[in-house]
């Protein structure tokens, strides 16, 4: 172990985070109905630019009137390169009551990036006299994010999440797909005739969960384009809770009862992690240092993954 630790991130439920437009108010007080952990209402991608104005006034009246009752609540600012962000932070943070926790900051590039909302952020809540500070979440959508994902990730002390964007990664990458996400009809191998695809998206997965995990930052799965294909989602799902990451995005309302199955720990990986727990709990008592469970050599890494899945369990039990 490094004598340097690796800190833990924020301890909150972030299995399934629901975006849905600003423009469109029918949809705010069935997002905070819903089975989500965090709900993003969206002033990027998902508005026009003639329903930016807009869209920035239903969000802030969103935050102050709907009950929003345990969700963490998130709104995904403009990106950097438009002329929309700073207006989106001064009016969120000047108008929208304390009930919002989180700003989600699109196509972050680098640290420097965070720094000039932190900045911004910084100076309105000491001018309007805010107490309680806001958290940032960030999307890695290119190039320049992937390849300075650590320093993004250790830029502020408020960064809590960060997750993939995978169409504009997609774009700034040159990958040819205009898939969002999920399995990619030409990324295979050829052995014997037979195609075996594997995952373009792995790597740069993994590169967000060392960079998060190294800082104490949530790593989160970011969309699944094709909400009608329920078992492509399961699928990335499940390879992002296996890599490390504590949630998935959900475009579409029916893709929250699936993140929320794939990263809540079943009933039997509990019961397997906390029997772990106890046999390795007697072979500490009668002085080992490793025994075997169900035919396997279990130690003391075996306990630090074990916790990992009860903690989970129980962070998630208690809302």
């Amino acid at each position: 172990m490094s004598f340097t630790l690796q800190p833990a991130p924020v301890a909150r439920p972030n299995r399934c985070q629901l975006f849905g437009p600003a423009s469109n108010t029918k949809l705010f007080e069935k997002m905070a109905a819903s089975a989500a952990d965090v709900i993003n209402v969206d002033l990027e991608d998902s508005v026009a630019p003639s329903d930016k104005d807009i869209a920035r006034k239903n969000a802030i009246e969103a935050i102050n009137d709907v009950d929003w009752n345990t969700k963490h609540l998130s709104v995904r600012i403009n990106g950097l390169d438009t002329p929309y962000w700073y207006r989106d932070v001064v009016d969120l943070l000047e108008n929208a009551g304390d009930r919002l926790d989180q700003i989600m900051i699109p196509k972050v590039g680098c640290a420097a990036d965070i720094y000039a909302v932190d900045a911004l952020v910084t100076a309105v809540e000491a001018a309007k006299g805010r107490t309680k500070r806001i958290g940032f979440e960030v999307i890695i959508e290119s190039a320049a994010g992937i390849a300075h994902v650590e320093e993004i990730a250790a830029a502020s002390p408020r960064m809590q999440a960060m997750s993939l964007g995978a169409a504009d990664f997609a774009a700034s990458m040159g990958m040819q797909t205009t898939g969002i996400g999920g399995t990619q009809e030409d990324y295979y191998m050829l052995r014997e005739g037979v195609k075996h695809w594997s995952d373009p998206w792995h790597w740069a997965q993994t590169a967000i969960v060392a960079a998060c995990r190294t800082h104490g930052v949530l790593p989160v799965d970011g969309p699944f384009g094709d909400f009608s294909d329920d078992d492509g989602y399961i699928a990335q799902a499940k390879r992002s809770a296996t890599l490390g990451m504590v949630g998935k995005w959900a475009i579409h309302p029916k893709q929250i009862g699936l993140a929320n199955e794939v990263f809540t720990p079943s009933a039997e990986a509990v019961a397997e992690a906390r029997e772990i727990l106890a046999a390795m709990e007697q072979a500490k008592a009668n002085g080992e240092g490793a025994t075997v469970y169900k035919g396997r050599l279990v130690d003391i890494a075996s306990i630090k993954q074990a916790e990992v899945i009860v903690k989970q369990s129980e962070m998630i039990a208690k809302g």
